[in-house]
């Protein structure tokens, strides 16, 4: 056994990274929807739509009906979305990124059905979804 791995560690190292990326998107938290499972979730669910961008991104344009809370203030107003702790939540940002890390947040939280828009906010407006700025 340490033969083959001394003689494939390349294969052997990737196969470990390529694992550990798996887990920790799993562990992440949060499911990951396409814009168009995103709008059946909200419509057919009723889900709660959340946007953690900054303000600075918010104000270019947002899903509507989205709540605005920036990924730097989401632990300190998981108070507000108690309230929707068994309904569920779309989370997005600009990439998907912080949105994701937002979903183990809410998760850790104890939310049930917490969902991350794959793609982000970019990803819906590919998908020619609405945005608006009011």
């Amino acid at each position: 056994m340490t033969e083959f791995i001394q003689q494939n560690v390349f294969l052997v190292v990737l196969a470990l990274s390529s694992g550990g990326m798996l887990l920790w998107t799993f562990f992440q938290g949060g499911s990951g929807l396409t814009p168009a499972e995103a709008t059946l979730k909200i419509n057919r669910d009723d889900a709660v739509v959340i946007d953690v961008r900054d303000a600075k991104e918010w104000s270019t344009g947002r899903i509507p009906g989205a709540r605005h809370i920036a990924m730097d203030q989401l632990e300190k107003r998981l108070s507000e979305l108690e309230k929707f702790k068994e309904r569920p939540i779309v989370l997005y940002c600009a990439s998907g990124n912080r949105s994701a890390t937002a979903c183990g947040i809410l998760k850790k939280a104890g939310f049930a059905q917490v969902f991350n828009l794959d793609g982000g906010l970019p990803a819906w407006r590919e998908a020619n979804l609405p945005v608006t700025t009011k």
